[in-house]
């Protein structure tokens, strides 16, 4: 990466971030602290950086940039929601299995080296694990379920569809002449 793309990941969630802060001048409803506006950062930097190296690797292959993105997507809305509200009751242990879904996202990736084929496989895994995590906490952590069992496996669900899209991308983009080897730009 060209150090103008590490401006662009340190700089373009500032830019997101103005829209809290702006509000927090006229409402009550908006009130961030400090390490709200940390988390945000990082949240925003860390996805936007995810980004740049996944989709900057495929020159031309519009399967593999949407199936970064989408991922990407995914995988920020994922952590952000459980970080904002508790996806499985606010207490329930369960919402730490989350971050498993993640790890299993990104271990993957590492194994794939960014190949379209591994992280097509990466990707179906991660799906796994996130519809793994609401099926486990009904099992084990069943009396705190704050916004309903059905609730959490809906949104649950969403996930599940969302990783198994961008592993449904990978898989078409390895299947593209230009698929098997990923070029890099940097």
């Amino acid at each position: 990466m060209k150090t103008k793309d590490f401006l662009v990941v340190a700089l373009a969630p500032m830019l997101v971030l103005l829209v809290p802060l702006v509000a927090m001048q006229f409402t009550k409803e908006v009130n961030w602290t400090i390490s709200d506006f940390v988390l945000a950062w990082v949240l925003l930097a860390g996805a936007t950086f995810a980004y740049k190296l996944l989709a900057t690797r495929a020159t031309g292959n519009i399967a593999y940039r949407a199936g970064a993105g989408l991922a990407v997507a995914a995988g920020f809305l994922l952590t952000w929601i459980n970080a904002a509200v508790a996806i499985i009751g606010e207490h329930n242990p369960a919402n730490a299995l989350y971050l498993g879904v993640i790890l299993v996202g990104m271990i993957g990736a590492g194994f794939a080296r960014f190949q379209p084929r591994g992280m097509a496989r990466a990707l179906f895994a991660t799906a796994f694990a996130q519809f793994l995590v609401p099926v486990i906490a009904v099992i084990v952590w069943p009396s705190d379920f704050g916004p309903g069992v059905a609730k959490v496996f809906m949104l649950n669900g969403f996930f599940v569809l969302m990783f198994a899209g961008s592993g449904l991308l990978f898989r078409h983009a390895a299947r593209q002449p230009n698929g098997s080897s990923v070029a890099t730009t940097a």
